[in-house]
């Protein structure tokens, strides 16, 4: 058949396609799919364009709403600005302000601007008497009733018409206008009620009346912070307001363009008929008609808006005359198209139908050679794949009948079962199927599945488990092959996976055994039973080295005879008969094939015979580390070396073998740690406290997921978020010391009635804190002082140390916290400090202290050159007189009576000091020579005027006082107190109990006069 002239068949489907009605109907669709498409681009476009007009309308009217709403907000802030700007502001200044602002001519659509003063239910009469002794005599609060508080308008502009309705009514009152009040006073800022009935309304005519609304800003008091919200709800004084009527406020907004558009407004996010506020045309939108839904928010309330188009507005629903043309004219042409090629498509098929008939039955005659050609040749290469698949496939294949004949068998099958390649298969099926039996471990089970007659399709399932260690799967199917009944064996060597299902059993049940704590004897019983159960012609045991490392003991060894077991158990290593004994000592395998045969096994022969073994196998078990723990044994009924399969098999026993001894033997060790660390934990003589941390370090990610990056910081802004977080921690034990250091009861262990106060208690909630943030950065130790509390209420000072343990870093589940007292350390400390700083006599600071503060102030000045300071040295008149005629315990006496005169005249940043025996001193910070000289005068005018009583006689006492200023120029205070002393030798010199002021370069006679 020529190749070039088309089949019959193949063009039948193009004379169809070429029927003069498929062309026609063809070139009919085109055209008017063409039409169609450019109606429709058309038509979008002009859609798009009338879609256009009405979007940029929508957003020019909703912009004009949110600029004129912000433009009431302004005079709103304008109002609240004259506030801000004094601290009270009268009804006549009120109104001089509004009426400069000419509100009806530049804010269309207000009504008005008002102020609503907060008043509390308490001094209600108190305001009311005000404003009418203010001018108004008729005024009141309405409507009436007692309440927490009021909100009565007091000022409104103008002041006329219809707004006078409004003067004294509360809008506290009314819930809706509440509502704005609360929100503008929490917030600060403008805040927008929801469609209310304005006062002024009332009494109006029908038709009228309006929906209305407020917007409010609040008035704080000037003296008051404002920056938290208890700040702001206890400064508020009071609301401005502006009340609006919706009518009034759409009233020429969006101009010509929103005339076009059909505007409704309701109240709030629902499009409900009882929240409408605004219709701009009455009634039921017309249907077609361009329309959105549009959600605005002013002043923290929200506006819906649905807008439509109206009838002839060019933002309508109406179509563009230029698309119906494109329609119709379109229409018109494809028809004369279709018509046209529908009678040139006729004459071409009537031709085309001659010359088809006379190819048809040339075409025909070709086709039936070529057949019986290709028949032949598709037999043959039918035959040649069917061997192929047969040798290439996996599984060993055997086809015979249930005469003993085999009928095919491939490859596979052949190296599986080892068949020999002289053994003539073919001509002996049983021959063949006996060498097949010998192979396996149980024949019966074999050679009963070869007795077995199949129905067709009946099939049967086998597992064989080989005498070399190996497992096949055995399917054997029924069939027929032309009328004789047949069947077909199939074999697959499943050891690798069989092994591999017990390896993981094996496995998954060892480490069950040790995660619950089971006894070595268990586990290792149950690697021994793992092997076992797959091998029933295996018999295991476990022989691990004693303490010594000397000899071997049989640990696991469920199946095998008493009488081996006894023989084996305490076994030397060393000696040189023996079995595991060898394969422990030379660190490897060892294969004894034939007991009877061995020479090692010459004591051991006879009992062997007697527990039924020829064959034994050994493998090492080792840790981890290499170090030598014993042998897993493996006897064998049969005298054999293993198979390949068997010594994997060996080797993998001994090293699960191992990690089970090496984990219990871990575990073992674990528990007496943990032991001796719990009889450490309970007598350790430092109290200790296990705590769980780790529902604060859940709030703390909480805090991180909030943005809050600098957790110090944010706690130390926060106080009373730390206490809360101190509430989370939970404390899970305690040590004897830990009860004993807060007072619980003695051999009481109840941790129960324990809570973070016995660790840090309210006083110390600042040293939490800096815990809480130093944990929290990731430190994993932590030490500070702080207080605690007793559980009888006793307050105690204490030195914390806590430790996060290794692992628990990110949960703080487990942190452990050392406490120890340091009350009575720290009462020491304080008692010795005094005694190191203080006069005994007089209870002022001694010299060592007063220069130290000296000191200080001299390295303030040197910081400061602008600041200045003094220093006064006093000295006791006649002091020596005074012991001499009096006694020294008057002496004594006169001593202290100084010290408190000095103590009483003193400024809190003064300091005191005896420097000497009579010797006395003052430092007086940020006070020039003047200052210092009327102190000084001052004290020494106090001093002389009030004498010691001794014994009923009053005793004068008079010092000599010397001053000098400190200077940033001087290396120490030191110089300054010299210079104060030379003072003190000019008044001593000039006559006694007066004060001298020291001048630089002048003798004492020129030193200064009395102040």
């Amino acid at each position: 058949m020529d190749p070039t002239v088309p089949r019959p068949e193949s063009r039948r489907p193009l004379q169809y396609l070429l029927n003069p009605a498929i062309v026609a109907g063809l070139v009919l669709g085109v055209c008017l799919g063409s039409t169609w498409w450019l109606w429709r681009n058309a038509s979008a476009d002009a859609a798009q364009g009338l879609q256009a007009d009405f979007d940029f309308r929508v957003r020019e009217l909703v912009n004009g709403i949110a600029q004129r709403m912000q433009t009431y907000e302004q005079v709103l802030y304008g109002v609240q600005g004259l506030y801000i700007s004094s601290d009270f502001v009268d009804r006549d200044e009120f109104h001089r302000y509004l009426d400069s602002q000419h509100l009806n001519q530049h804010f269309p659509g207000i009504q008005g601007v008002g102020y609503m003063r907060l008043v509390g239910g308490a001094q209600l009469d108190a305001h009311v008497l005000a404003v009418r002794r203010d001018g108004f005599p008729d005024y009141t609060v309405h409507p009436d009733g007692a309440r927490a508080q009021y909100a009565p308008i007091v000022y409104i502009e103008p002041f006329s018409g219809t707004n006078l309705k409004a003067f004294g009514f509360d809008p506290l009152s009314d819930p809706v206008r509440r509502v704005a009040l609360e929100r503008a006073r929490d917030s600060g800022l403008p805040s927008l009620t929801g469609r209310i009935r304005l006062v002024q309304e009332d009494g109006g005519g029908p038709g009228a009346e309006q929906a209305g609304f407020l917007l409010v800003l609040p008035v704080y008091s000037n003296a008051q912070p404002q920056q938290t919200l208890e700040q702001r709800r206890a400064a508020l004084t009071g609301w401005v307001y502006a009340p609006f009527r919706i009518g009034d406020v759409m009233a020429g907004l969006g101009g010509e363009r929103a005339a076009k558009l059909d505007v409704e407004i309701y109240d709030g996010d629902e499009l409900a008929v009882a929240r409408r506020m605004y219709d701009s045309q009455p009634g039921p939108p017309q249907p077609g008609m361009r329309h959105t839904v549009q959600k605005i928010s002013l002043a923290g309330h929200r506006w819906t808006l649905r807008i439509s188009g109206l009838p002839g507005s060019g933002v309508g629903a109406e179509r563009d005359s230029k698309v119906q043309l494109i329609g119709g004219a379109g229409v018109v042409l494809s028809a004369v198209l279709a018509a046209l090629a529908w009678l040139l498509a006729r004459s071409s098929l009537r031709a085309r139908r001659a010359l088809s008939r006379a190819r048809q039955l040339a075409d025909e005659l070709k086709e039936g050679q070529a057949s019986l050609l290709a028949m032949a040749d598709s037999a043959q290469r039918s035959q040649a794949v069917l061997r192929s698949i047969l040798d290439s496939t996996v599984d060993g294949i055997l086809v015979d009948n249930f005469d003993g004949a085999v009928l095919n068998s491939n490859r596979r099958f052949r190296e599986l079962w080892n068949v020999p390649e002289h053994l003539d298969w073919a001509q002996d099926g049983a021959l063949l199927l006996q060498q097949v039996a010998e192979q396996v471990a149980q024949p019966s089970v074999f050679l009963a599945a070869v007795a077995r007659r199949l129905r067709e399709n009946d099939v049967q399932h086998e597992l064989l488990h080989l005498r070399d260690g190996r497992v096949i799967e055995q399917f054997t199917r029924g069939l027929r092959l032309g009328s004789a009944p047949a069947r077909l064996w199939s074999f697959r060597d499943i050891t690798e996976r069989t092994q591999s299902e017990v390896r993981e059993q094996t496995r998954r049940q060892v480490l069950e055994l040790l995660a619950t704590g089971a006894p070595l004897q268990t586990i290792l019983d149950s690697v021994v039973r793992g092997v076992e159960d797959g091998h029933p012609e295996l018999l295991c045991a476990v022989l691990l080295l004693d303490e010594d490392g000397s000899r071997l003991q049989v640990r696991a060894a469920p199946s095998l005879p008493p009488v081996l077991c006894a023989a084996m158990d305490g076994q030397p290593v060393n000696e040189p008969q023996g079995y595991c004994g060898q394969a422990v000592q030379l660190g490897r395998r060892v294969i004894v094939a034939d007991l009877a045969g061995d020479p090692l096994w010459s004591q051991y022969r006879d009992v062997a015979r007697q527990a039924g073994v020829q064959a034994c196998w050994s493998e090492p078990i080792r840790a981890a580390s290499g170090a030598m723990l014993g042998s897993f044994a493996i006897f064998h009924r049969a005298a054999q070396a293993p198979s390949v399969a068997q010594l994997a098999l060996m080797e993998q026993a001994s090293r699960l073998a191992g990690i089970a001894i090496e984990q219990a033997q871990g575990a073992v060790a674990l528990r007496a740690g943990e032991a001796r660390f719990r009889s450490l934990y309970d007598h350790a003589p430092v109290a200790l406290w296990q705590q769980d941390w780790s529902a604060v370090r859940a709030a703390l990610a909480e805090l991180a997921q909030s943005g809050v990056d600098d957790v110090p910081a944010w706690l130390r802004a926060n106080p009373s978020q730390v206490a809360r977080l101190a509430g989370l921690v939970r404390i899970t034990d305690v040590n004897a010391a830990a009860l004993a250091q807060v007072g619980a009861p003695p051999g009481s262990k109840d941790a129960s009635a324990l809570t973070l106060a016995q660790n840090f208690d309210s006083a110390a909630m600042d040293a939490f804190a800096r815990a809480l943030g130093a944990l929290a950065q990731g430190a994993h130790l932590f030490a500070c002082e702080g207080s605690f509390e007793r559980l009888d209420g006793v307050q105690r000072l204490n030195e914390l140390t806590l430790l996060v343990m290794p692992g628990h870093a990110n949960s703080l589940d487990f942190v452990i916290v050392s406490t120890l007292d340091i009350t009575e350390r720290k009462r020491m400390n304080d008692e010795l400090l005094v005694l190191a700083t203080t006069d005994f006599l007089t209870g002022l600071p001694n010299r060592r202290e007063f220069m130290a503060r000296l000191d200080d102030e001299q390295a303030r000045l040197q910081r400061d050159i602008s600041e200045q300071g003094a220093v006064l040295m006093l000295d006791l008149d006649h002091f020596k007189r005074v012991n001499d005629e009096y006694g020294h315990a008057t002496g004594d006496a006169v001593l202290r009576h100084l010290a408190a005169l000095m103590r009483d005249s003193q400024r809190k940043i003064d300091t005191l000091g005896r420097v000497g025996g009579e010797e006395f001193a003052v430092l007086l910070p940020g006070a020039d020579m003047p200052a210092a000289l009327a102190f000084a005068e001052r004290l020494r005018q106090r001093i002389a005027g009030t004498p010691l009583q001794v014994d009923g006689r009053a005793l004068s006492v008079t010092v000599s006082i010397g001053i000098a200023a400190l200077d940033p120029a001087d290396a120490s205070g030191d110089a300054a107190l010299v210079r104060a002393d030379k003072a003190l030798y000019c008044a001593k010199r000039a006559g006694r109990n007066r004060v001298e002021q020291f001048a630089p370069g002048a003798g004492c006679e020129e030193a200064g006069g009395q102040a």
